[in-house]
């Protein structure tokens, strides 16, 4: 049985979090990736209206469940697709994404726009540099922009993900979005989760992608993921 009390707790506390810490109309994405269906459904009696996933079969398998739910006007949840996105795996994600949060091709930008016209995005930066991360370079960033736009996309923003360990150090990253961002005219900037979204905050982002600080540690491949 999943704790709904103590996930309203933690959301509330996370707000707390992002109140402290300067946000005004700040967007919560929760992010359930691994957690079961009543993860969401606390998320959202929490008053949660975004939900992040990472994975396009467990995203699509609890959408089909949540949609037979029979939910109120305005009730259900945006589902935000945060993970790693592959060109295959649109179509099948195409008729339950909200929000694709990880553009960061131009691959993928026409994939979209022919799966799911019209579609609302972000695009990825890779702000760090590190190899491991995905996102396009920021200086191409600007032509992804205009491609997106281009085949009639909804640009809402750019988003990335902060250097790992000391939260201070995604700060640099967190502020190059940000310029970025409204060098390019986009309000939008999806950064920061549960460890450093007070750095994000204070930089400037729209959305924080909170996992671990709602739900709890997951476990991955043997290991603690407290993002």
């Amino acid at each position: 049985m999943f704790d709904a009390a103590a996930v309203a707790e933690h959301v509330a506390e996370v707000r707390a979090r992002i109140a402290a810490a300067g946000g005004h109309e700040v967007e919560l994405v929760a992010v359930t990736k691994t957690f079961p269906v009543e993860a969401i459904r606390a998320a959202v009696a929490a008053g949660c209206r975004s939900i992040g996933e990472n994975y396009a079969q467990e995203l699509v398998a609890k959408a089909g469940a949540l949609a037979a739910e029979g939910w109120a006007e305005g009730e259900q949840p945006e589902m935000h697709f945060i993970g790693h996105l592959q060109r295959n795996k649109v179509r099948m994600l195409a008729p339950v994404v909200t929000v694709w949060e990880t553009v960061d091709r131009a691959v993928i930008v026409d994939e979209i726009a022919q799966r799911a016209p019209g579609a609302r995005v972000f695009v990825q930066v890779n702000v760090s540099g590190e190899q491991q991360k995905h996102g396009c370079r920021p200086d191409e960033a600007a032509e992804l922009v205009a491609r997106a736009a281009g085949v009639g996309l909804r640009v809402e923003g750019l988003m990335t993900i902060g250097v790992m360990g000391d939260p201070d150090a995604a700060r640099a990253g967190f502020r190059g979005l940000r310029a970025l961002a409204t060098s390019l005219g986009l309000h939008g900037c999806s950064m920061g989760m549960s460890d450093d979204l007070e750095i994000a905050v204070e930089e400037g982002a729209t959305h924080v992608r909170i996992g671990s600080a709602l739900f709890g540690p997951r476990v991955r491949d043997g290991r603690r993921d407290l993002r």
